[in-house]
């Protein structure tokens, strides 16, 4: 059959759009296709993911978490902790000045808690029933005692002394569920140290939220102030733990596997102080009825030989379930006697300042070792009068030193910061002064090894500007030429000087440890600080000190057989004047270096330099003489009376 060529193209016309249709159809077909095929793979992966979640899951609850393993395992065993008995403390002549004392814990199992005699348990152990049930309803409070188990031996009483402990030990098989945990308590074998040496106490819930090492818990002890805090890691050892197994009814069946997995206690490790029992003791002795405070440093090594304050406490009031009790009245004693004044006191220096004044004017050239300025009972210019006692007009340095004029260095201060040529500026000047004052120890933390010590102040330009609105010049800060003013240092800054000098330009940072037993000490307190004053200018300050000795302001620091050096201070402040004194001993080979600061004592020859001689004496011969023993006594009775 023949087709026309219109026939052609309507048919062509109609394929044509029966392909299209096609066409569109197979397009619907393969794409609902790609869905299903995408679908499947999206159902097959979420699927593979949800099974993937939950093999992980099991995988760390069985292999990385030990949540489950340490309930099921609470249940079949006990563990029991073994404490180390705390390093003992020792004085550099390996004396002993803390030691331990077996102690008893009364520890409480509640699930196996019956059948007690409430009245003969409380009569046993000295309690109250009213205390009795108190402390039961406070161990099953978990906002108290977060630990709490019942199943697990829990603190009822802690630190029985071993004479209380007899007849407890002696009933402790009527009281059912209770048992005893040994323990130690630190026991001191005088009453000298406190401040220095510290006491330990139950940890406070502050001090577990700081421990980022976990290694304390609830009741354990930690050191508190002193040595016992500073030392606290070597000290305590470490704990041991014994894995005890139990039955079903949690009954102690012994050891787990024989105590293959038991752990032994470490016990702490011993620490062997600088300080020198015999020169504390008197140290503590000459402050009894004063405030203040003495410190002693080995210039060759920076080990403080003795640091005493006063008012003090006897350390063994500090231990015992009765430390709580008399910590509280110590605090509230208006004495302070908590405060080590070694330390946290601070003070103006007075006229000991007057040597780092010298050491800076020698070092920058306002002053040289011939220079004499004039001192008609003081310094006087431009209306501004500063004080000073009769001696020599005029004078130079090394007797302006032994004779302590304030004259001399208020020129001295107001040369230095008037030298605009050089600094250009007053706040300049004023910033180069601040930096030696720093360098020789003032102004921030020496960083001795134990808590609580404060910085002192040293005035900077900044502080001035602010508080004379930018108006200043030498005349208006003169005072602190002569360690008045703003300028106030610790005790402890004092001495560091007198070290400084008795070196000739440099001190080792003050420490109180000597030794640690299998350890050493940290390497900052072998390292030397140079002051950046040369030691050549250091020879003249030591040529005044001893001068002031022989014939100046330190007469009575005067010993037979040693060259000493000192320099008296009188402090001024609202009350009576301070009395202080440093010096050291003997001049060519220094052996010791001390302060002696006495609030209230009047001028500085008064209780500062015979308090200081005393101290040198005793550590030079190892004890005092017949004459000075008097002598000492004779301060030891000197009493000050204070308005608190």
């Amino acid at each position: 059959m023949r087709v026309g060529l219109d026939g052609w193209r309507a048919m062509c016309k109609h394929c044509k759009v029966q392909s299209s249709k096609s066409l569109l159809l197979y397009k619907c077909i393969m794409r609902t296709s790609n869905n299903f095929e995408i679908r499947k793979f999206v159902i097959g992966g979420v699927a593979i993911g949800i099974i993937l979640i939950y093999m992980i899951r099991l995988f760390t609850l069985q292999l990385w978490s030990d949540d489950y393993k340490k309930n099921a395992d609470s249940n079949a065993f006990r563990k029991d902790i073994q404490y180390p008995s705390r390093g003992l403390i020792l004085d550099r002549k390996g004396r002993l000045l803390v030691y331990n004392e077996p102690s008893y814990n009364i520890m409480v199992v509640m699930n196996d808690q019956r059948g007690v005699d409430t009245l003969d348990f409380c009569q046993t152990i000295g309690i109250t029933k009213e205390y009795y049930i108190k402390r039961m309803a406070d161990i099953k409070d978990p906002a108290k005692n977060p630990g709490y188990s019942r199943y697990t031996p829990q603190l009822f009483m802690a630190q029985i002394p071993a004479q209380e402990f007899s007849l407890f030990r002696e009933k402790l098989f009527r009281f059912k569920g209770f048992s005893v945990e040994k323990r130690t308590t630190r026991q001191y074998t005088s009453n000298i140290g406190a401040h220095l040496l510290g006491d330990v106490g139950e940890i406070s819930e502050r001090e577990l939220e700081k421990d980022s090492t976990k290694y304390y818990a609830s009741g354990d002890y930690i050191g508190k102030l002193g040595v016992e805090r500073a030392y606290e890691t070597q000290l305590r050892g470490e704990k041991g733990m014994r894995i005890m197994l139990r039955d079903v009814h949690g009954r102690t069946q012994g050891h787990y596997q024989n105590g293959k997995y038991d752990k032994k206690a470490q016990p702490g490790k011993n620490i062997t102080l600088g300080i020198d029992k015999d020169l504390q003791t008197l140290a503590e002795r000459l402050l009894e009825g004063k405030k203040g405070a003495i410190v002693a440093i080995e210039p060759s090594t920076g080990e403080v030989l003795c640091m005493a304050s006063a008012p003090t406490y006897d350390p063994r009031t500090m231990i015992g379930r009765d430390r709580g009790k008399n910590h509280m009245l110590l605090e509230k004693d208006p004495k302070r006697p908590l405060l080590n004044r070694a330390i946290m006191g601070t003070y103006p220096p007075g006229s000991t300042f007057k040597i780092t004044q010298a050491l800076t004017g020698l070092q920058e050239g306002s002053i040289d070792t011939h220079i004499a300025f004039p001192c008609h009972h003081g310094f006087n210019y431009k209306g501004l009068h500063v004080g000073c006692h009769g001696h020599a007009s005029p004078i130079n340095l090394v007797p302006a030193i032994g004779t302590s004029c304030n004259s001399y260095f208020c020129w001295n201060l107001f040369r230095l910061l008037s030298n605009k040529r050089k600094y250009g500026s007053v706040q300049k000047a004023m910033t180069v002064w601040k930096d030696y004052m720093v360098r020789m120890g003032y102004g921030y933390k020496l960083g001795i090894d134990l808590p609580g010590e404060k910085r002192g102040m040293i005035p900077n330009a900044q502080y001035y500007d602010k508080a004379y609105k930018g108006s200043w010049n030498g005349l208006t800060v003169i005072s602190i030429a002569i360690g008045q003013g703003e300028v106030t240092a610790t005790p402890l800054q004092i001495c560091n000087l007198a070290a400084t000098v008795a070196n000739r330009g440099y001190f080792y940072t003050p420490h109180v440890v000597h030794a640690i037993q299998n350890g050493s000490i940290d390497p900052i307190y072998r390292t030397k600080h140079y002051t950046g004053v040369d030691r050549r200018w250091y020879e003249y300050c030591v040529a005044g000190m001893r001068k002031a000795v022989l014939d100046g302001t330190c007469r009575a620091a005067n010993l037979p057989g040693y060259e000493v050096c000192g320099k008296t201070g009188t402090a001024q402040n609202r009350g009576h004047d301070h009395s202080v004194f440093m010096g050291f001993a003997p001049m060519s080979n220094p052996r010791i270096a001390v302060s002696v600061y006495v609030e209230n004592g009047g001028f500085g020859n008064v209780y500062g330099v015979p308090i200081g001689a005393l101290i040198m004496e005793q550590y030079l011969n190892g004890h005092l003489s017949k004459s000075s023993e008097i002598k000492a006594q004779h301060f030891q009775n000197m009493h000050i009376k204070y308005g608190d």
